[in-house]
């Protein structure tokens, strides 16, 4: 009698280790924002510091605006002046057109051409005063989102190249569990399926949905050849492991008192449906089964 029902409970045991949808294999996932200047300079302020919460749109940092500055008075400058050779250009040229038969067919053809010139002349100058307040308004930089300024802020005096990542800020929307399942569970695991995600050292747990299931992984034992033919390695493991598929998991919400790091392990478990027959334990702080649960699940 006692060693038919250790028989089954280690066959429950071995078969839900091998096939229920679980993982110690988890991570929280984070979309990371690297954030560059449009325009080039000395950084000349500083808003922030190391690991400080942000608001969208919030000055990040400011780069040298004086040479900024002097370019766009320059682009406001040419503006006036071509403004005031258009209105000229426009006089002659209606003068032209009031004279009538006294003044030549190629003069008031020769003003009219001016005057179009000088109006396109206009209208790129006004291009160039846009860009030069484009440039002035780009010496500031701003936070594209709600999160945190990841580890690493600027320091004034530093020397910005125009699309070099000077700094990164981590979405505290874009917060998810990615875990790593073996192939041989991946039937169990269905897209808008409860979740729960024990992370390492923590005593409460989180909650989401399965959101999506990686479409592929990259295949180890294949390769492409200069001449575009499948390079195949000839050696075979006798040992084959499953490979492991990303899934991730939305949360549901984030406990006040629990700081998310992208980054930190989790455990994560798919909840099945009550009637499937599927033992599911839980963890508390740690990654080994409650062994009382399972005996008490039977």
């Amino acid at each position: 009698m006692f060693l038919a029902l250790a028989i089954f409970i280690a066959w429950r045991l071995c078969s839900y280790y091998m096939l229920a949808p679980w993982t110690r294999d988890g991570h929280i996932y984070a979309d990371t924002v690297r954030l560059s200047a449009d325009v080039p300079g000395i950084i000349t302020a500083v808003y922030v510091t190391d690991n400080q919460p942000v608001k969208r749109g919030q000055p990040l940092f400011v780069i040298d605006q004086s040479r900024y500055d002097l370019a766009r008075q320059q682009a406001e400058a040419e503006v006036q002046r071509r403004l005031v050779a258009t209105d000229q250009a426009r006089r002659e040229y209606m003068r032209n057109v009031g004279l009538g038969d006294l003044v030549s067919q190629e003069a008031l053809e020769e003003s009219r051409e001016r005057l179009q010139s000088d109006e396109s002349d206009l209208v790129y100058s006004r291009t160039l005063l846009n860009v030069a307040n484009l440039n002035v308004g780009r010496t500031v930089v701003t936070s594209p989102v709600d999160g945190y300024v990841n580890d690493k802020a600027p320091h004034v005096g530093e020397y910005v190249e125009r699309g070099s990542p000077i700094v990164s800020v981590v979405d505290a929307s874009s917060f998810s569990a990615v875990r790593y399942f073996e192939e041989t569970k991946l039937n169990g695991i269905r897209l808008g399926q409860s979740a729960d995600i024990y992370v390492v050292g923590e005593q409460v747990p989180l909650h989401g949905r399965v959101k999506s299931i990686a479409a592929a992984v990259e295949d180890r034992e294949r390769t492409e050849s200069p001449n575009l033919l499948p390079n195949i390695d000839p050696n075979f493991a006798w040992v084959r492991l499953e490979q492991r598929i990303p899934v991730r998991v939305t949360l549901d919400g984030t406990p006040d008192n629990l700081r998310l790091v992208a980054g930190r392990t989790a455990t994560v478990f798919i909840n099945e449906a009550p009637n499937s027959g599927a033992i599911q334990w839980r963890l508390r702080g740690s990654s080994r089964p409650s062994w009382s649960w399972f005996l008490f699940s039977l």
